[in-house]
């Protein structure tokens, strides 16, 4: 039978209640799941979108999480190897100067084109980073706005398995749809999100930290076995 619940079946807007939940009959509410579609790299969901507008969901309210790598059009910070610490000084306004991108989110994550009926349908990030240079808006944050109201959420797997990158994102999974395409590269994605690496330099620069701080008595306790460690991969 046709879909009932999701905004596609009636054409209307999507529902802005970020809990996207409808009421039913009775008064209760009814949890509406999200779909979350983890692909293992950006270019796969842009083969995964392509495919989406042949059928017959096409219209339906999407948004596509990604890095900044793929999304900052700001003509410094995309140009930089720390897009990440740059685009929060911006936000926090660090050295008196803001994003103007930024604050042009809004222009861009209501823009008929990335609406259910917009030109587009459904879209990449492609077109998405396309029209935040004409709106001169930030793609990175209008997907995430777009998120609120979306019924499918395409994103790379690390968007989904990696706790810290979920908060940030503010992506609860709970009582929601997850599909992870190619799953047999979930072992290796899992690994790296809670791996770290460092290199010589770096440790023999945080032992000579440690040394200043053991030797000066600064908590002692606290420092003495982290120096030990140090030593000991060094």
């Amino acid at each position: 039978g046709p879909c009932t619940e999701c905004s596609c079946s009636s054409g209307k807007e999507p529902d802005k209640d970020p809990s996207h939940t409808k009421k039913k009959e009775n008064g209760d509410r009814l949890c509406v799941p999200k779909i979350f579609f983890g692909t293992r790299t950006h270019k796969q969901i842009t083969q995964i979108s392509r495919e989406l507008k042949r059928t017959a969901y096409s219209c339906v309210p999407m948004t596509i999480l990604s890095s900044r790598d793929y999304t900052c059009i700001h003509p410094v910070v995309s140009n930089s190897s720390n897009r990440n610490e740059m685009c929060v000084e911006l936000l926090e306004g660090k050295h008196g100067k803001s994003c103007s991108y930024y604050h042009g989110v809004h222009k861009l994550s209501e823009h008929h084109a990335l609406q259910p009926a917009g030109l587009y349908q459904a879209w990449d990030i492609e077109d998405l980073v396309s029209l935040g240079r004409r709106l001169r808006a930030c793609p990175y944050f209008a997907a995430r706005e777009l998120m609120v109201g979306a019924d499918i959420v395409f994103c790379p797997y690390n968007y989904l398995l990696d706790p810290q990158i979920r908060d940030s994102m503010d992506i609860n999974l709970k009582d929601q749809v997850v599909i992870l395409d190619e799953a047999h590269n979930i072992e290796d994605c899992a690994r790296e999100s809670v791996s770290y690496g460092v290199t010589e330099s770096q440790l023999r620069a945080a032992r000579e930290e440690l040394d200043f701080m053991v030797n000066n008595n600064i908590r002692q306790k606290h420092h003495e076995p982290l120096r030990a460690v140090c030593c000991s991969l060094i």
